[in-house]
């Protein structure tokens, strides 16, 4: 199938790439590399040995959205495209909500038009909130949202979940992420922010490589074993997979359904420090600094959802994540730069 990729030039959404061009797909990627670069698409043909048709468009931009429906025969979307930095979106509140529904509202107004009835998008656990109680299902509760990210987040699962009502014969899965991490096995994609990493995996990584001094570990007095925050890890591969599992699967449903992608378990910031200084023979020296407004103790999915509707499940170890995010650092040290 045709299957067009918003934001496909991203961290996640490149490694869906992959996965999807190794399942036989045509995939068509729109992307206004405002937080990606091009170099990716020639990494992309180089582990797949397949050619991406790329399409350089803001998803926001209605004409230029339009010509690439025009132009192709899609059968699926799979939408990643929106900024995605939490302290950003709690600086810049306007430029998240502006950006991040807009371009929701005006992907699925050229679905509607072009008929194209079935999506994927791309969510995350931030929707819970703070939760009462661990594991995380997906039928918990919702809202609460500590920051404007995961708050556009939950508003675009609210606007899709309408559109479905209101057009019986669409259907949607969202995807609730964890916390993604490790990169190709490859070494040739990867996580390459912008800045300073505002996730916690490529900040190691920077400080294991030279880039930066050290790390602050933001909170030790949480109700944890170790005292620091625990989160549910997951390797981006497993992920990429996970969407794939999504697209096979969405011809069978009716309406919308919701999976948790994660590994269903949880690691401290200290555990994820010491696996990745086991996989890359590297100290990470490490401060112990005061908890972060909004962060929230301990959060891990359940997804057996996920296994029994999609077949779908977590095959990688923190240990391969974390050799998997030092190879992709050491071969590319200032990212795809």
């Amino acid at each position: 199938m045709t299957i067009l990729v918003t934001g496909g030039a991203g961290y996640i959404g490149s490694h869906t790439v992959v996965e999807l061009l190794n399942a036989n797909h045509t995939v068509v990627v729109v992307d206004d590399l405002s937080n990606a670069k091009l170099l990716v698409f020639d990494r992309l043909t180089s582990i797949t040995g397949k050619k991406v048709i790329f399409h350089q468009v803001d998803v926001k931009d209605s004409f230029a959205l339009e010509a690439v429906f025009k132009k192709y025969d899609f059968e699926s979307v799979v939408h990643f495209a929106g900024y995605k930095a939490v302290g950003e979106s709690v600086a810049e509140p306007l430029k998240y909500y502006t950006n991040n529904l807009q371009s929701t509202l005006v992907l699925l107004s050229m679905m509607k038009k072009y008929h194209v009835k079935h999506l994927v998008f791309s969510s995350s656990a931030t929707v819970y909130g703070e939760p009462k109680k661990m594991p995380i299902y997906e039928i918990d509760p919702v809202g609460g949202t500590t920051n404007p990210y995961g708050t556009t987040k939950l508003m675009n699962e609210i606007i899709i979940q309408d559109f479905v009502f209101a057009n019986k014969d669409f259907k949607a899965i969202l995807l609730r992420y964890f916390n993604p991490i490790g990169a190709h096995p490859s070494g040739k994609i990867g996580e390459d922010p912008q800045g300073i990493p505002n996730n916690l995996m490529p900040y190691i990584t920077q400080v294991a490589i030279g880039i930066r001094p050290s790390l602050s570990v933001f909170g030790s007095d949480y109700p944890t074993p170790d005292g620091t925050g625990v989160r549910d890890y997951i390797h981006v591969v497993d992920l990429a997979k996970g969407h794939l599992a999504a697209l096979n699967h969405i011809k069978q449903q009716n309406n919308v359904s919701i999976y948790n992608l994660g590994t269903g378990k949880g690691t401290s910031v200290l555990e994820l420090i010491a696996a990745f200084e086991k996989a890359s023979m590297k100290k990470i020296p490490y401060t112990l600094v005061s908890r972060r407004p909004g962060d929230i103790p301990v959060s891990f999915a359940n997804c057996d959802k996920a296994f029994k509707d999609l077949g779908w499940k977590t095959e990688k170890s923190i240990e391969e994540a974390c050799k998997d995010s030092w190879n992709w650092q050491v071969n590319n040290p200032k990212g795809y730069n």
